[in-house]
């Protein structure tokens, strides 16, 4: 009954079952085994183009040396204040690009505009000696807020960034969920919108440890090899990490995975905002709930031993619930009750 994040979750049955299969006979290392070579080809399938795929074991390291491909160490990197490459990295984007800065934007619900963007590239100061240089931008799909960027706000996005000469990275370790929330093609929301480099999650959603960066733009590869070897993410076993991946792709299990956590999000907020004194921060598009829940409720999910956080501090009475692929439905039906015995006991005080 953890509704902390979905990583606190195991591993997807079809992916464990994967690893098993992998771990019974020998491979080259380095990414010269034969999973790590179909990789390429089954990711051009799903994208519907030519890709150029690197498999590595963390969010951070796809978005750091993603960022560091099209980031010089005085380059500018355009993002959301509230996203994970700016609040939750640890300074990794600015380590791996040697020294490049981090430039948020605002906006409402994890999101900004392709004009907000717009207005902050005009008074850059691009070309200006003395001034950070614009170099790229990344936008979060799904945002920290648990929202999504439409095709066409993408498309808007990109069209300002490469109107500026910059590149567009795309965040996208909850991507599945928001591919389905959506209802689109993963070639429609990355570089039919005009995304240059994608940064693949599968960890939040099934995999044990495995995530990947895609590129659209093959120039943009040629020096990631030998980045992500001096970052130390080329795994010595690396079919271990691109097995997951392609048990991943596979029968569209990541889209399943993610469709069955945004149903169970959404069944979530449909019995939470029901409830007397709640109140919903954000639209819920994905696998993310942000709600304003009475203090006395809180404490009677805590004490029936449901686990999740208080979002802006320890006295906050903002929470943020995740689902999962395999949260258990009773799970989330007792959840409800629980809230509701205790915001009818409230309201009888």
């Amino acid at each position: 009954m953890n509704f902390c994040s979905d990583n606190v979750t195991g591993v997807a049955p079809e992916i464990m079952a994967a690893l098993i299969a992998a771990n019974q006979y020998t491979a080259m290392p380095y990414g010269n085994d034969e999973y790590t070579q179909r990789l390429q080809s089954l990711f051009s399938e799903l994208f519907e183009t030519d890709v150029i795929v690197f498999p590595v074991a963390t969010g951070s390291a796809a978005n750091s040396l993603a960022l560091s491909v099209i980031t010089p160490p005085y380059g500018a990197i355009y993002c959301h204040n509230e996203s994970h490459i700016n609040l939750d990295e640890c300074g990794a984007p600015e380590f791996y690009t040697s020294g490049a800065k981090l430039v948020t934007i605002p906006g409402e619900h994890g999101k900004f505009s392709a004009n907000d963007l717009a207005i902050k590239l005009k008074n850059a100061g691009a070309g200006i000696v003395h001034h950070i240089q614009p170099a790229a931008v990344s936008i979060t799909q799904a945002t920290e807020a648990g929202t999504v960027y439409t095709v066409d706000e993408i498309r808007q996005i990109a069209e300002v960034t490469h109107t500026h000469n910059l590149c567009l990275h795309l965040d996208g370790a909850r991507f599945a969920n928001a591919v389905v929330s959506l209802g689109c093609t993963p070639a429609d929301v990355t570089w039919r919108s005009g995304v240059d480099i994608l940064s693949f999650g599968a960890t939040k959603n099934g995999a044990m440890a495995a995530e990947a960066v895609i590129f659209f733009n093959h120039k943009l590869a040629e020096t990631f090899a030998f980045r992500r070897k001096r970052g130390g993410h080329l795994f010595s076993k690396m079919r271990f990490l691109s097995v997951q991946l392609e048990a991943y792709i596979k029968d569209n299990l990541w889209l399943k995975n993610a469709s069955h956590a945004n149903k169970m999000a959404a069944k979530l907020v449909e019995g939470l905002s029901a409830l007397p004194g709640a109140k919903l921060c954000h639209p819920v598009q994905v696998n993310e709930i942000f709600i304003q829940l009475p203090e006395s409720v809180i404490q009677g999910l805590f004490a029936a031993g449901f686990q999740f956080y208080r979002w802006e501090g320890e006295d906050s009475n903002t929470l943020r619930l995740v689902t999962a692929f395999d949260t258990k439905e009773e799970d989330v039906n007792t959840f409800i009750k629980v809230a509701e015995s205790h915001s009818v006991m409230l309201v009888n005080q």
